[in-house]
């Protein structure tokens, strides 16, 4: 079995597990690549290294999981890209909705922006700079401490189905800044092509950057988001990707390019066709969410 070499960590919130997916394979001789994730509690003593193996095969692709514990928190790099996948019962929920075939546009958009809302949540602790005070409230003085206004967020969503995913970021996010990315995907090739640029020449430093694109499949459209970010001066450290749904493919196109990326998303799918949808995924998430 080979192995790729380029790992990246899965973590959770708390100790329920991230990810449970396993297919048999249709095609016992299909090429096998290895991704090895680490599945964690909020405790970094509780680590749980799993091994996903995928087929790169065009027609076929799927995914086995096997786990092993890790014991030493050094065994973590920092190098190493992470993907959580928050077990909340929530996102459970709202991503159960978007999967169903029977849920209506209106239904469907609300939907993706309910998981984008807690998502962004999830991404934004322990991340967002703050500013201490003591101000008068009716009984007394109180010692506070407030999201820092005069450093934004950036929102990227990626046009279109990205709109709805981040539809409140700004009610959630005390000051926000939002650039749209339109990249739209070759149905032949995959390949992605740029057809709007709304990205500033160049990002104040320590900016912090959400880039909003519900499905990572293939990796070529947040690959070439990110890209563009870095030739505006964005770290990789600097980036957190909000996704509802992902997919091997993409995850191992993002490790091995972005080394210290954080990834957040609903769930994570094993397959992708060769039209380049997730299996079993969601369906077309801007036809779904628009109704076009």
């Amino acid at each position: 079995m080979a192995s790729c070499g380029n790992n990246f960590t899965l973590r959770c919130p708390s100790g329920a597990p991230c990810f449970a997916s396993t297919c048999r394979p249709q095609n016992p001789r299909a090429p096998l690549h290895d991704i090895n994730l680490i599945l964690s509690s909020s405790s970094s003593s509780n680590l749980k290294l799993v091994t996903i193996s995928y087929s790169s095969a065009r027609r076929r692709s799927f995914v086995t999981v096997r786990a092993d514990m890790a014991t030493e928190e050094k065994s973590i790099s920092q190098d190493r890209m992470l993907v959580f996948v928050p077990p909340h019962p929530l996102i459970k929920h709202w991503v159960s909705v978007l999967r169903n075939e029977q849920t209506p546009s209106p239904v469907f958009r609300n939907a993706m922006a309910e998981l984008g809302r807690l998502l962004m949540y999830e991404a934004s602790r322990d991340w967002l700079p703050t500013v201490n005070g003591e101000i008068q409230s009716p009984m007394g003085v109180a010692s506070v401490e407030f999201i820092d206004p005069r450093e934004p967020v950036a929102v990227v969503p990626i046009l279109r189905a990205g709109l709805a995913l981040a539809e409140h970021a700004s009610a959630i996010l005390p000051a926000t800044k939002t650039y749209h990315l339109g990249i739209s995907r070759d149905e032949e090739t995959l390949q992605p092509s740029i057809y709007l640029n709304k990205l500033p020449d160049k990002f104040p430093e320590g900016s912090r950057v959400f880039v909003v694109d519900p499905m990572l499949a293939t990796g070529g459209t947040i690959v070439a988001a990110l890209n563009l970010l870095k030739e505006r001066g964005i770290d990789n450290n600097q980036i957190k990707v909000i996704s509802a749904v992902a997919a091997p493919p993409a995850l191992q196109k993002l490790s091995e390019n972005f080394p210290g990326l954080h990834v957040y998303t609903g769930i994570i799918d094993p397959t992708v066709n060769d039209k380049g949808f997730i299996i079993p995924g969601l369906g077309d998430a801007g036809d779904r969410s628009f109704g076009t």
